[in-house]
């Protein structure tokens, strides 16, 4: 994975902790304590990251060029 940064909405909800990634649509999670959401938040985001890099690879087909942007 980059070294790009992305940003963490978590909040204490009852007994859970639960927060989303605002980069990316859908990465979200929960854990028992701030800590255990953080790296359920980190492992959601790294397995979305992977499926996106899988499914754009596939869709560009055998020849393609990767160029790094930002925003």
């Amino acid at each position: 994975m980059s070294t790009s940064q992305f940003t963490a909405v978590i909040r204490r909800d009852g007994k859970w902790w639960i927060g989303w990634v605002e980069e990316v649509p859908g990465v979200n999670s929960q854990g028992e304590t701030r800590e255990e959401l953080l790296e359920n938040l980190r492992s959601a985001l790294h397995e979305a990251i992977e499926m996106n890099r899988e499914e754009a690879r596939s869709a560009a087909g055998e020849q393609f060029e990767e160029v790094a942007i930002q925003p």
